[in-house]
């Protein structure tokens, strides 16, 4: 029997289950995951906190996670300088969670959501997953938003849920402050609508965290995770940051207990080696950049990244480059953006292998006339 025997609802039928190649090859690089492990010290604190939580793992753990709200909150009026409160941020296994009780709260049935393609696949999936209709939205060429296009079709299909991903996945692209306004704008005076802000990977960007634009904006939502820049990506972490009245409403879908007592005692550990975490951030960041001046002096376009990865490109067959830099033992991420491709920072040696394989990926007749092609560009 095949999915589509069964009596699934209609919006699932043809679809595919979220997912990136898992390959045992010497060097991955496809996830975006921190390549960093957790430190010894912070390894230690994590033993010693999930020790006390299992001394009462007979009963339920905190429902609402309060001391975790509270560390969440001090961290972001610590590294935003915009304060929070524990009423204001909510937390859930992953940020994929955090969007799911978002979709179920202000989505569902008859409901709809709009995002800019391409952008995070799984927001187009948990749209349809909570029975929300899911809207395409444009970007330019370079993957900018065109506020103008944006605002004329959030005006035209009047959604009720709007996606803004900054930095944005797969292309690394951030979004101005100034982008954000007009479209919360746009989504108040068509419905009005919840936007979110889906920051995943602010913390490796150029430009500051979009927080502080809540002052004000009852229905904008700044979503969070603990996976990428703090590099707990088994964790399973996510938060959000809104208006206390968006907290208390996602609480009528939330799963009761749905974070565990182990969740919760990992997540404070490490909320307490913030500082040495983020200093591996900056590495990575060094280390993004270093690749973005290596592949454009290859000759290869780069779109520029305020994440921890890179998109690339343009190639004629994307799938044979990508298979081409696998042989090589290097993994990338092929995410169906035609002629191009998307590496996530590893460690320096990660990255020297990277570069190795596409030097011999890429041919050297297609290098250079990626070369010619980008210093025409240049002088136009």
């Amino acid at each position: 029997m095949k999915i589509d025997d069964l009596p699934i609802r209609d919006e699932l039928r043809g679809q595919s289950p979220y997912g990136a190649p898992q390959l045992d090859v010497p060097v991955q690089l496809n996830t975006n995951e921190n390549p960093y492990p957790l430190p010894e010290p912070l390894v230690a604190r994590i033993a010693e906190r999930v020790a006390e939580a299992a001394r009462n793992l007979n009963r339920y753990p905190d429902r609402d996670a309060v001391e975790l709200r509270e560390g969440l909150a001090a961290y972001l009026t610590r590294t935003t300088g915009f304060a929070r409160s524990r009423e204001q941020v909510w937390a859930a296994n992953g940020s994929n969670e955090i969007l799911q009780q978002l979709l179920q709260t202000f989505g569902g049935p008859g409901r709809s959501a709009l995002g800019f393609e391409p952008s995070y696949s799984m927001h187009a999936l948990i749209s349809r997953g909570t029975g929300t209709a899911w809207i395409s939205g444009p970007r330019r060429d370079d993957f900018t938003i065109d506020v103008e296009e944006a605002t004329r079709v959030i005006a035209e299909h009047r959604p009720h849920v709007v996606f803004i991903c900054s930095p944005n996945n797969p292309t690394g692209t951030a979004v101005a402050a100034e982008t954000v306004l007009a479209l919360y704008e746009a989504a108040q005076a068509a419905r009005p609508s919840l936007v979110v802000v889906d920051e995943a990977y602010v913390e490796f960007s150029h430009r500051a965290s979009l927080l502080p634009l809540l002052q004000g904006r009852p229905n904008l939502v700044i979503s969070r995770t603990m996976s990428k820049a703090f590099g707990a990506a088994g964790l399973r972490l996510g938060y959000l940051a809104a208006d206390a009245a968006v907290v208390d409403a996602v609480q009528l879908v939330r799963l009761p207990y749905h974070l565990s007592a182990v969740t919760q005692a990992t997540a404070l550990a490490c909320l307490e080696h913030t500082d040495t975490l983020l200093g591996y951030v900056e590495q990575l960041k060094a280390e993004r950049d270093r690749l973005v001046d290596a592949l454009r002096e290859l000759g290869l376009e780069v779109t520029d990244s305020d994440a921890n990865f890179i998109q690339f490109g343009r190639f004629a067959d994307t799938h044979a480059v990508w298979q081409a830099i696998l042989d090589q033992g290097v993994l990338v991420r092929d995410n169906g953006v035609p002629g191009w491709l998307r590496v996530t920072a590893g460690t320096p040696a990660e990255n020297d292998a990277f570069l190795d394989a596409v030097r011999i990926a890429v041919p050297s007749p297609t290098l250079a006339g990626a070369r010619l092609a980008r210093a025409a560009s240049q002088e136009l």
